[in-house]
């Protein structure tokens, strides 16, 4: 089969609209995803190619001549990408702190390596039902497993495939999740039959993993502000034959949605998203030093209120796809000070094993190939006897 042509011009024109809509409050991946949905009339080439120029250009932002034309600004972007891709030794350190705002050295450590990640093409994770990893790998090809074991399931996709058309996919077989997002479920480790509730549970994707873990045996409370999240994650469990969830807006208030203890509760808590700043490139010159302040504020409440509901003996899980300090080990130092009813409880990296076990995780995007996440655990202590 022939490839479809490439209509440059039109690509060009297309991702400076994109760009020239996007701004805090309508990220570029939105804008794009909406522009893209209305032009019928371009093919799968054509629409790589316009996401291609849009987060170029938001990668190489730190680089490029605000003054110059929006065009010109995207060609030099693309240049740039091109550089780095076919020697990204090229970049100095010092050349790469551009890749990032200022302010964020106050909050991140700005490494080398983490810099050298960001500028690099994220990779694209899969996460197959429990036990069929090499299955799915053989029916769609192009796929490497993370590891053993568990993450013989998680699977990188390094095909062409529009994979949301795939029989697959719409058979329930896999689901698109990071594997950072993957590695929290790995750290709950929900038993068939335990009650959890996911009291951030936005479109679903970890209530998903929690029921493949526990073979869809048990409940899961699955919460969110937003019905509209609430809505996808119905949808996506529909398809994925998951059924031992209860879906329930909660705007995050003062007391849980429900009277019910729970073996665990995971608060995948809101964030800056400094971790995913290499697959949302845009999110890097939106975000702000008071966001994080703000944020933290919701975060110590969420995990305040989530706790109530952890029974004696079961697991309180808080996640944050972000790096900075202040919403990671700063949060959980926090509640472990007020909650001494809770005690730190070591769980092994499973993408790092031969680490020693910790209360708290720090994946770093170099380090597994992903979004960077942050993860803490604690136990409930079960009452001292009269």
């Amino acid at each position: 089969m022939p490839k479809p042509v490439l209509r440059t011009e039109i690509c060009s024109k297309v991702a400076r609209e994109v760009l020239l809509h996007s701004n805090r409050e309508h990220p570029a991946d939105q804008v794009l995803h909406e522009t893209l949905a209305n032009r019928s009339g371009l093919n799968k080439a054509e629409r790589q190619e316009i996401c291609r120029q849009v987060f170029a250009y938001y990668r190489w932002l730190g680089w490029l001549d605000a003054h110059a034309p929006l065009e010109q600004q995207i060609n030099r972007a693309l240049n740039l990408a091109a550089r780095f891709k076919n020697d990204p030794n090229s970049f100095t350190a010092d050349e790469l702190q551009r890749a990032v705002p200022s302010w964020i050295c106050s909050y991140v450590s700005t490494t080398e390596a983490w810099l050298r990640s960001l500028q690099a093409e994220p990779r694209l994770w899969l996460r197959a039902r429990k036990g069929t990893g090499q299955k799915l790998a053989r029916l769609l090809g192009n796929c490497a497993p993370a590891g053993d074991g568990a993450l013989s399931d998680t699977l990188e996709y390094r095909g062409e495939l529009d994979l949301y058309r795939t029989p697959e996919f719409h058979a329930g077989a896999f689901e698109i999740q990071d594997i950072s997002s993957q590695i929290v479920g790995f750290v709950c480790n929900p038993r068939p039959g335990e009650t959890w509730w996911d009291a951030c549970a936005g479109e679903g994707g970890k209530t998903l993993h929690l029921s493949d873990l526990m073979n869809n045996q048990g409940l899961i409370w699955a919460s969110d502000r937003i019905p509209w999240r609430l809505n996808k994650l119905k949808l996506r469990a529909r398809r994925a034959g998951v059924f031992n969830y209860r879906a329930v807006v909660w705007n995050g208030g003062p007391r849980p949605p429900t009277r019910t203890m729970f073996d665990g509760v995971l608060v995948d808590a809101p964030c800056s998203g400094v971790g995913t700043w290499q697959r949302h490139p845009h999110a890097r010159w939106t975000t702000s030093p008071e966001d994080v302040l703000e944020l933290v504020s919701v975060q110590k409440h969420l995990l305040n209120v989530a706790s109530s509901a952890v029974k004696p003996g079961g697991r309180l899980v808080y996640a944050v796809c972000t790096l900075t300090n202040a919403e990671t080990s700063d949060v959980a130092k926090d509640f472990s000070a007020r909650h001494p009813e809770f005690e730190p409880e070591p769980v092994i990296n499973p993408i790092l094993p031969q680490t020693p076990p910790s209360a708290e995780l720090l994946l770093w995007p170099q380090e597994i190939g992903g979004n960077g996440m942050f993860i803490a655990h604690w136990r409930r202590k079960n009452p001292k006897p009269a």
